[in-house]
């Protein structure tokens, strides 16, 4: 999609607005999304990046791209990673980081489209150990808003800097069906 396209819908069609700046200056991060409460999240992050024209990555099950699609999840920035219980998550990802000169790897710190009172931490391990900044974007349906942090450097205080990130999405609302 192009990138007037895509700003076209963003804006006049939808009405949705972009607060604060996605850092294009930097190659390497790791874009923390959330809350993640529905399919809609996908489609509003792909019509985000061509808004942007950015590159933004995902990592997916090594079985996506093993498909005939599998070309396509490519082209829509997914690297392939081997997810199985046996497999280190973050060891893999931090591989994929350090082989690639531009990897700005967005993800959900739910894990899942659920209610969580949690989040994962493989995306906060995933940056320290690729020691790239963690970039906080909120999707707020209700007030129809893409809220973007000025890229955090995670310390070696993991519950102080999860409280801090998770502050940044008080009163943002998900997706509701």
């Amino acid at each position: 999609m192009s990138q007037k396209l895509a700003k076209f819908i963003f804006y006049k069609v939808l009405g949705w607005k972009m607060v604060g700046a996605f850092p294009g200056h930097i190659n390497k991060m790791v874009i923390a999304v959330a809350p993640h409460t529905s399919y809609f999240d996908f489609f509003l992050g792909v019509l985000v990046r061509a808004v942007l024209n950015e590159p933004i990555n995902w990592i997916g099950k090594k079985s996506l791209f093993d498909s005939p699609i599998g070309w396509f999840f490519r082209w829509m920035g997914g690297a392939p990673i081997d997810r199985s219980k046996k497999s280190d998550t973050v060891a893999a990802t931090v591989k994929i980081f350090k082989s690639r000169s531009i990897f700005r790897l967005a993800l959900s710190p739910e894990g899942t489209r659920k209610k969580v009172d949690r989040w994962k931490t493989g995306f906060y391990f995933i940056a320290k150990a690729a020691e790239v900044p963690i970039v906080l974007v909120a999707f707020d349906f209700g007030k129809k808003k893409v809220k973007f942090s000025s890229p955090l450097i995670p310390t070696d205080h993991k519950e102080a800097d999860l409280a801090e990130y998770q502050q940044f999405f008080d009163g943002v609302e998900g997706y509701h069906h």
